[in-house]
């Protein structure tokens, strides 16, 4: 690492003008959480392998912001020449830049992988004293990294309607009508997954998530998408072509937005039809629209900030509510999902049995040590979360994990986002806590689901805390709520339980989920963030339900199920607002072994009583008669 940063500083010295301070973000192009291997900058000069960070190099200190779900991970992948700073905890990014760098400071940041909202925030920290925020016609750290990933040419695939649920005709109408009531005659797409939504394709560009590496711009009477031209197939041309959609060169998206800008773009274009009529439709309006969250600094320096409409996407909002096809795409995914994870917990309880002499999921004994196991019968964080992928990988539309796999064991499982390594990962232990938080992509839907379990003799105060985060995980997924709540307000009911004992966790309690796209996706969540306030809970959006509580060297707990909010059948409605609710769409049993029931009141054991039962009935044919029978024993009905 000295080695990248030493080179990296001779770099920012020979800047001109010369840089105190490089910033190197997480993010690509486009904003994305999760990015492909050529574009993990901040992972490459950092050595922190977290989803979320932002690396800052200075002429003699080297500093790494991330979030509560990373810190331990931080802590332990960090060289002695970083410093952690902790979200939260310790100050901001822009004001530590603002308080300790001189005077006129020239602060370099890669402005493709910066939005707009952030170089703004950033710019207003920095007036006081001078400071500039510096955009680098290149970026320093490609300049220094040798071996850097290829691009990969991976094809584009149409998302067929019977899985999308609506046609891109009837988006871009929509879209367009949006335009109009803004007064904005175009507007830019720089987030993947809202490009991959509103043209109706997937892709294989990052890890994960099926989305290609696309920009789009679509104005009154044109569409454009911006991608590498030979990962289009005659077919996919087709569906693009039809559709009114223009094909450029990913890189052509820079002068086109400066065309946007003058009002010339529509003039290259050779399609001028709207909803698939030859007539091109007047907008006198100016306005350019910009997600300032997800659209890149280099794009908004190419148009007039005057005329810049910077408001959040509209397709952020229309692609979280999941029309009916959708939510019935997303119901049965997690049905087949559920299975594999039923299976997989069979498999992993006959497996400690046999290779650990544990007592098992079901029993509460101490294991009975069996004599020093073979190397090759051991099992492993790893080689357990191979074989829940490969149980995956029998159902019926999968494309592959929706991130990577936690599977965690013991003092691993209180490290967050932990991520275990075939080389470094823990082996399996029957006398600790086993937590696993996975997800897959299948055609219809993508899911995410966690379970803590426990193949041994669980202490009581185990037994107490994954009550108490059981209980907050009730707690919200029977929430009532009116309409125009948002994720912020309800996110203590998932932590009431955990407050009682003077515990909590450190992470957001839900995020939404895509419909064959993105594990996390926004714009609403349930979190005691603040800008969880920004936009309310809405009838067929999807989030996630998962408390958890995290004790550093010992254990860790969460509980995660996606749930669809819907109109909630209230006996008043007071205020004419409507009412809503949760559905819980996610199925695989909670061990009742782990559970103190002295802690549950009767409203929560009948709940989990009634969703043991949904839970058997529902996964029972997708199941073999081993498994039918295991999964009937892990939902038998407890009483306190």
């Amino acid at each position: 690492m000295e080695d990248t940063l030493s080179k990296l500083r001779s770099l920012m010295a020979s800047h001109s003008p010369p840089l105190d301070a490089l910033v190197v973000p997480s993010e690509d192009y486009h904003q994305s959480e999760y990015v492909s291997a050529r574009d993990m900058r901040r992972q490459f000069v950092s050595g922190f392998t977290g989803s979320a960070g932002l690396a800052l190099i200075t002429k003699n200190e080297a500093l790494l912001w991330t979030d509560g779900r990373y810190f331990l991970q931080a802590e332990q992948e960090l060289s002695d020449q970083w410093k952690l700073m902790r979200i939260g905890e310790d100050p901001a990014v822009d004001t530590w830049m603002a308080d300790n760098l001189p005077k006129e400071a020239s602060i370099g940041v890669d402005p493709w992988c910066i939005s707009i909202d952030t170089a703004q925030r950033w710019e207003r920290a920095f007036a006081e004293k001078q400071q500039k925020l510096v955009q680098t016609t290149k970026n320093l750290v490609d300049e220094v990294w040798i071996n850097r990933p290829p691009e990969e040419i991976n094809a584009v695939i149409a998302h067929p309607l019977k899985f999308a649920g609506r046609s891109v005709a009837d988006k871009l109408k929509d879209l367009r009508k949006k335009l109009l009531q803004e007064q904005a005659r175009g507007i830019i797409f720089t987030a993947l997954d809202e490009v991959a939504w509103l043209y109706n394709i997937r892709g294989s560009d990052v890890a994960y998530c099926p989305v290609v590496h696309a920009f789009a711009i679509v104005t009154s009477n044109s569409a454009f998408i911006y991608v590498d031209k030979r990962k289009v197939s005659a077919e996919v041309q087709t569906h693009l072509v039809e559709n009114g959609i223009e094909i450029r060169e990913y890189r052509a998206v820079s002068s086109d937005v400066t065309l946007l800008a003058t009002d010339e773009l529509d003039a290259i274009s050779t399609d001028k039809r709207v909803n698939g009529e030859h007539q091109a439709q007047e907008n006198k309006n100016d306005l350019i629209w910009a997600d300032p969250g997800s659209c890149c600094y280099a794009l908004y320096a190419k148009l007039n900030p005057d005329t810049v409409l910077l408001q959040q996407s509209p397709l952020a909002l229309a692609k979280a509510l999941k029309n009916s096809v959708e939510m019935d795409g997303l119901k049965k995914a997690h049905i087949r999902d559920g299975a594999a994870v039923v299976q997989y917990l069979v498999w992993l309880d006959k497996k400690m049995q046999d290779i650990y002499g544990a007592s098992g999921y079901f029993l509460e004994k101490d294991s009975v040590k069996k004599e020093k196991h073979l190397q090759s019968g051991k099992l492993t964080e790893v080689t357990v979360s191979d074989q829940l992928e490969g149980f995956r990988a029998s159902k019926e539309h999968f494309r592959g994990l929706s991130f990577p796999t936690i599977s965690s064991v013991g003092p691993n499982a209180a490290i967050i986002h932990y991520s275990p390594k075939a080389e470094t990962c823990a082996e399996l232990d029957p006398d600790k806590i086993y937590l696993f938080d996975s997800g897959a992509q299948y055609l219809d839907g993508t899911t995410d689901i966690t379970r803590t379990v426990h193949f041994g003799k669980p202490s009581a105060h185990e037994k107490a805390c994954y009550t108490a985060v059981l209980k907050g995980h009730i707690a919200l997924g029977n929430a009532r709520f009116p309409n125009g709540t948002n994720g912020h307000a309800l996110d203590i009911l998932a932590r009431i339980p955990l407050w009682k004992d003077g515990l909590d966790y450190r992470h957001g309690t839900g995020h939404g989920i895509g419909s064959y796209l993105n594990v996390h996706e926004g714009p609403h969540l349930i979190s005691f963030r603040p800008h969880a306030r920004n936009v309310p809970l809405q009838s067929s959006m999807t989030v996630t339900d998962e408390p958890g509580y995290y004790e550093d060297g010992e254990f860790g707990i969460r509980l995660e199920n996606v749930l669809i909010i819907k109109e909630a059948d209230t006996k008043f409605n007071f205020g004419d607002k409507g009412y809503l609710s949760f559905e819980h769409i996610t199925w695989a049993p909670y061990q009742a072994k782990l559970i103190d029931l002295n802690r549950l009141n009767p409203d929560e054991i009948n709940w989990l009583n009634s969703y043991h039962s949904t839970c058997r009935d529902i996964l029972a044919p997708y199941l073999d008669e081993v498994e039918n029978a295991w999964l009937k024993k892990a939902t038998e009905p407890v009483a306190a």
